[in-house]
């Protein structure tokens, strides 16, 4: 997924000078952007003051939408660099294409993971005929410096592994938890999953106390660690625990995102992560200018998007709060 914004800020992200030693219970605003003509997301990171968990660098929540009358999502081709994109949904049907030649339908509780690796492209629309409700989560993930310029490549899997207590069944998207390991490769130690909690729920689940975790509330309500949260709304929750309490009065879902704090400082504007402003400008002009190492994605029946203009104040990586 892209950010479609026209004048995005740069974020600066990574280190641990942001990252509390101890538990926390910080609830996060969310910011409205528009995605394409139909979709409006709620942005929940990066936002002033908290810019990472772990190595997720990037989160939206859209939804649920009602688009039975609506085309749905329509994100036209666009670039990525230095990340891996992690596509989610709990309602509808999303169409992935990508420069690799991947076509792919994402449906709910199937894990689409796209890796940018050194430069890749892709597009994302609601297919023609399309399910009435669109409900899901876009998420990145900021690739360490070793595994940055690898080769871009897409998994696409069908079946996850599960976690389940009385009144909790959590479905483990990437990372570990528990014990239990995704399939989709992960390039740093980190967890992403979906919980769902049942009528009554009281539950605790096991955590590592290095991460550093957040959660996400997808639907109905739910008490994390005696918070309430309703949908929408995420909760950091810093790190030093060893588990986290769960409760709900009805049906709820939250999803688990968490990881070892991310050491490296890093840049991230537009669809682009970095090391530098200058790769940032060079990663811009490349793609704008039709350079074939973003390769071509065939089959969207539209312009790819064009970057934006950069900002007037220098790219500079600094830490992962301000």
């Amino acid at each position: 997924m892209s950010n479609l914004d026209l004048r995005p800020d740069p974020a600066v992200l990574g280190g641990r000078g942001g990252v509390p030693g101890e538990p926390v219970r910080e609830l996060m605003a969310a910011r409205q952007v528009q995605l394409g003509e139909s979709t409006r997301v709620r942005r929940l990171l990066p936002t002033l003051g908290r810019r990472m968990i772990g190595a997720w660098c990037f989160i939206d929540h859209y939804g649920p939408d009602d688009i039975v009358d609506e085309p749905g999502m329509q994100v036209p081709p666009h670039p990525h660099t230095g990340l891996q994109t992690v596509s989610w949904l709990h309602s509808g049907e999303v169409l992935h294409r990508d420069s690799l030649g991947s076509l792919q339908p994402v449906r709910p509780g199937q894990l689409s993971l796209m890796t940018a690796g050194r430069a890749i492209s892709h597009s994302e629309e609601s297919p023609a005929d399309h399910p009435a409700i669109l409900h899901g989560a876009q998420l990145w993930v900021a690739l360490p410096d070793a595994y940055r310029q690898v080769a871009p490549h897409f998994e696409h899997h069908p079946a996850l592994p599960e976690v389940t207590a009385p009144g909790l069944c959590a479905t483990v998207i990437m990372g570990e938890l528990d014990g239990a390991v995704s399939p989709g490769r992960a390039y740093s130690p980190l967890v992403g999953a979906d919980l769902a909690l049942a009528e009554g729920a009281d539950v605790r689940l096991p955590l590592e106390p290095d991460f550093e975790y957040a959660a996400l509330a997808m639907h109905g309500a739910a008490d994390v660690d005696g918070v309430r949260l309703v949908p929408g709304s995420l909760l950091y929750l810093g790190s030093g625990r060893a588990e986290l309490p769960l409760r709900a009065e009805s049906a709820a879902g939250v999803m688990l995102l968490g990881g070892e704090p991310f050491d490296e400082k890093i840049v991230m504007w537009w669809n682009f992560v970095a090391r530098t402003g200058e790769e940032i400008t060079g990663y811009r002009a490349a793609w704008n200018a039709g350079d074939e190492r973003f390769g071509t994605v065939r089959g969207y029946a539209g312009a790819p998007l064009a970057a934006p203009s950069l900002p007037t104040t220098p790219l500079k990586p600094r830490g992962r709060a301000r």
